[in-house]
């Protein structure tokens, strides 16, 4: 079938948002760290974690606030 599907459509291959899971990871690592210092026990180093998954939803939430939107 090569790169047909099915139907005889040709499945695309482009290199364009390839980069952003690496970028997350870096800034997960980055916010897990910054987290985990600030943490003084484990339930809030556990928060601590579970905010670093989220930490793009902080970042858009300040700069909407920021921007009055």
């Amino acid at each position: 079938m090569g790169d047909d599907d099915r139907h005889g459509r040709r499945w695309r291959r482009g290199g364009s948002g390839c980069g952003t899971g690496g970028g997350y990871f870096i800034g997960f690592i980055g916010a897990a760290v910054y987290y985990l210092q600030q943490a003084d026990g484990f339930w809030s180093g556990v928060l601590g974690l579970l905010k670093a998954l989220v930490w793009p939803a902080f970042l858009v939430y300040e700069v909407l606030k920021f921007v009055h939107a």
